[in-house]
């Protein structure tokens, strides 16, 4: 997870924010992939708007992270990536909106 703790005495502290989840496309990802995992690589390209290029390098950013894992395998003769969402993974979406939720609540 990237971010410091966040300081008890200010709500609007943002240093706790994981940066890796908290880009837009990777947001999505792991939003998607929260309600549905595994999900097939063309379903949430779909899903989220991308290109296969572009969702193959925040996948991997994921990846890197530990939030996601891949694996390849063939429905008969046609490749298949199934993207899972793992347990660091879910650990890290929570706290991600956790960390969401006091900002809001910290602004209303």
């Amino acid at each position: 997870m990237t971010g410091g703790s966040p300081a008890p005495d200010n709500p609007f502290d943002h240093g706790a924010i994981d940066e890796v989840i908290h880009g837009r496309l990777r947001l999505g990802i792991m939003a998607y992939l929260s309600t549905v995992s595994p999900a097939v690589f063309s379903e949430l390209k779909d899903k989220v708007g991308a290109t296969d290029g572009n969702l193959s390098t925040h996948l991997k950013k994921l990846e890197e992270a530990g939030y996601v894992r891949q694996e390849k395998r063939f429905v008969g003769k046609r490749p298949q990536t199934r993207v899972f969402l793992t347990e660091a993974g879910r650990a890290a979406w929570i706290a991600w909106i956790a960390q969401m939720q006091g900002l809001m609540r910290a602004a209303q």
